[in-house]
């Protein structure tokens, strides 16, 4: 088998079974596992896969650039964002991630609500902008232009001095065993600072994030008070994390 053969083998695999063990298949094709780990690392370069320990996962479709984010599963995130709506009483102060779900949330948030909501999202705020009932705060910091967020020192620092009910987590990859990730080392810092500033965190997993995975853990999939989808899994549910249906 060619190399290029070989490499849509693997792809095909990862299709039919959400994961690739590097051990395996070089058994099933009779070859030298080092071969099936640059095939690997040849096919994660090129953004097709994400290399764990000892295989492979799905990449998430969501670490793509935020203008090409907001064409993916639309009525899923529309799905989410409506049960996470939901979930926000009068008067709550709630922190609002950054990405194309969040901003799906503001559009569904009820016309008569009044709250208080904190975001680094430069796109979230100004969605907000409208919404005579809500006070806005933004946590400034350096432009992460990629998720259209604020990050880095200053807005890690500003973050430390809120608090709020809930905290809306958007992510890239909810996986039952890689658990909730990101992809960028940075963002993913300022995601857990905060998760550690509201009582409770939902993640907002509309359908391209269940079952992917990107570099960087965020918090532990356990951590969180629930995950809002419209997607059946039962290997998540397995894992005991609660799941808000959406839909």
């Amino acid at each position: 088998m060619l190399p290029a053969e070989r490499k849509d083998f693997l792809l095909a695999r990862l299709r039919a079974d959400g994961k690739v063990v590097a051990k395996d298949m070089a058994a099933e094709l009779g070859i030298a596992e080092d071969n099936i780990r640059r095939d690997l690392r040849e096919l994660a370069a090129a953004g097709l896969c994400q290399r764990v320990y000892g295989g492979a996962l799905p990449p998430a479709q969501a670490a793509a650039d935020y203008a090409t984010r907001t064409s993916v599963s639309p009525d899923s995130k529309a799905s989410v964002a409506a049960a996470a709506a939901g979930l926000i009483a009068p008067g709550a102060t709630v922190l609002l991630d950054g990405g194309t779900t969040a901003l799906a949330l503001v559009a569904a948030l009820p016309p008569a609500l009044e709250a208080t909501v904190i975001t680094h999202s430069v796109t979230v705020a100004a969605a907000l902008v409208g919404h005579g009932g809500i006070d806005v705060f933004v946590l400034g910091g350096r432009l992460f232009k990629h998720s259209a967020v604020t990050s880095g020192a200053a807005a890690a620092e500003a973050a430390q001095l809120v608090s709020a009910d809930l905290f809306f987590l958007g992510v890239t990859g909810v996986h039952h065993s890689a658990g909730l990730t990101t992809g960028d080392a940075d963002e993913a810092a300022m995601k857990r600072i905060l998760a550690s500033r509201a009582a409770d965190t939902y993640v907002l997993a509309s359908a391209e994030k269940i079952g992917a995975v990107s570099p960087y853990t965020v918090v532990p999939l356990l951590s969180v008070s629930g995950v809002i989808t419209d997607v059946k899994s039962d290997e998540l549910e397995a894992t005991g994390v609660p799941i808000i249906p959406a839909g």
